[in-house]
C-alpha cells in the first residue's frame, strides 16, 4: 500500500478555497454570533454540484444570513436559472436578502419566510438541486416533500447528519428504494463542526 499523507488533517487545510471579502464577512459574523454556517469547503462544494449539474432550479431548506444561497446562486450557469431558499426567521431572512444582493445574485434567488413544511407544499418544482440545511430532527419530516419536488435524476445534499437528530433520516434514506444515496463523513474545514457528515442522494423512483 503507498505511503498516506503524514498529518493529513493539517495538510488537508491547507486548500480552503479562497473567498471574497463578503463571504469572510459573513464567517466572522457567523463565528461571532454562534450562527451555523457550511464554511467554505462545503460552500464550494456545492457551487462546483450546481455547475456540474448545469441547475436551473435550486431549492434550499435553510437560509440563515444566505452564507450557503450565494455559493449555491453562484453555481447557477443555466440562463433564467433560479434558487429559492426557505428560512422560517423573517428577521435573519431580511439579513439574506441583504448579503444576497450584496453578492450580485438579488436576480437569481427567491427568499421564502415561513415553516419549511408549509412553503414546500406551495412550490410547485421540479428542482435539479435541494439543500437540506434545517433543524435535524426535521430532515426525515420533509424527505417525502423533497422527494416530490426533486426531478428524476435529481441530486438531494443533506448537511449535518453527522447529528443525532438526523439519525432517523440516515437510516430511512438509505433504505428506501426512491433514492440512491451515500454517507461520507469528513474533515470539514470552518464548516460547524469541522467532522461532520453529508449525505449525497439521487432520485431513482
Amino acid at each position: 500500500m503507498p505511503d498516506m499523507i503524514p498529518d493529513a488533517e493539517t495538510y488537508f487545510r491547507g486548500f480552503i478555497p479562497p473567498r471574497d471579502e463578503l463571504l469572510i464577512e459573513l464567517e466572522q459574523e457567523a463565528q461571532q454570533e454562534h450562527i451555523p454556517i457550511v464554511g467554505p469547503v462545503v460552500g464550494e462544494f456545492l457551487y462546483i454540484l450546481a455547475k456540474a449539474m448545469n441547475c436551473k432550479a435550486i431549492l434550499e431548506l435553510g437560509t440563515a444570513t444566505g452564507y450557503s444561497a450565494i455559493y449555491l446562486a453562484g453555481g447557477i450557469s443555466n440562463p433564467g436559472g433560479i434558487l429559492t431558499t426557505i428560512e422560517r426567521d423573517e428577521a435573519m431572512a431580511a439579513r439574506a436578502r441583504e448579503n444576497i444582493s450584496r453578492a450580485g445574485f438579488a436576480d437569481r434567488v427567491e427568499v421564502r419566510v415561513g415553516e419549511v413544511a408549509e412553503v414546500l407544499e406551495k412550490l410547485e418544482g421540479p428542482y435539479d438541486l435541494i439543500f437540506m440545511d434545517i433543524e435535524k430532527e426535521d430532515y426525515q419530516k420533509t424527505l417525502s416533500g423533497c422527494h416530490s419536488l426533486l426531478r428524476l435524476g435529481g441530486l438531494l445534499v443533506a448537511d449535518n447528519v453527522a447529528f443525532l437528530g438526523a439519525s432517523e433520516f440516515n437510516q430511512t434514506i438509505f433504505t428506501d428504494n426512491h433514492w440512491r444515496c451515500v454517507h461520507l463523513y469528513s474533515l470539514l474545514p470552518n464548516h460547524s463542526p469541522e467532522k461532520d457528515g453529508l449525505t449525497l442522494a439521487v432520485r431513482i423512483e
